[in-house]
């Protein structure tokens, strides 16, 4: 198998976990106890484009992780944003900020930062070890 693809699906199952634990704990803190995780199948190739980070990193690995962090934090805003923007445009977005305080129209979190930092050094170290 192309080494790209299996990246692209490598990072597309390893986000749609990690969103799946995500929602899932974030239910035990709304009260609920059966710890429901949720995600879309529109979601995973929007986690598969984290397979970007394997070429980038070869590029920037000299870099300090709190550039990387950045980096890949902002590449994944940027990404939700522009994917947010093109399922709302059809009716799809499968995830609705709106009602959150610090969200920007709807689409994206900023208080999610500290996630998305923390994520892309996540993927960057599973697609280290899958090389």
């Amino acid at each position: 198998m192309n080494q790209n693809l299996a990246n692209f699906l490598l990072c597309g199952s390893v986000g749609w976990n990690m969103e799946i634990l995500w929602t899932g704990f974030h239910s035990l803190l709304s009260g609920q106890w059966t710890l429901t995780g949720k995600s879309s199948l529109l979601m995973f190739p929007i986690y598969g484009c984290a397979a970007i980070i394997a070429p980038l990193y070869s590029r920037i690995s000299s870099l300090s992780f709190v550039y990387r962090g950045v980096l890949y934090m902002t590449g994944f805003y940027l990404i939700e944003f522009i994917s947010g923007s093109f399922f709302r445009t059809f009716g799809i977005c499968p995830w609705d900020y709106s009602a959150a305080r610090f969200q920007y129209r709807g689409i994206i979190r900023l208080d999610y930062a500290p996630l998305w930092f923390a994520a892309g050094l996540i993927f960057e170290k599973i697609l280290a070890k899958s090389a």
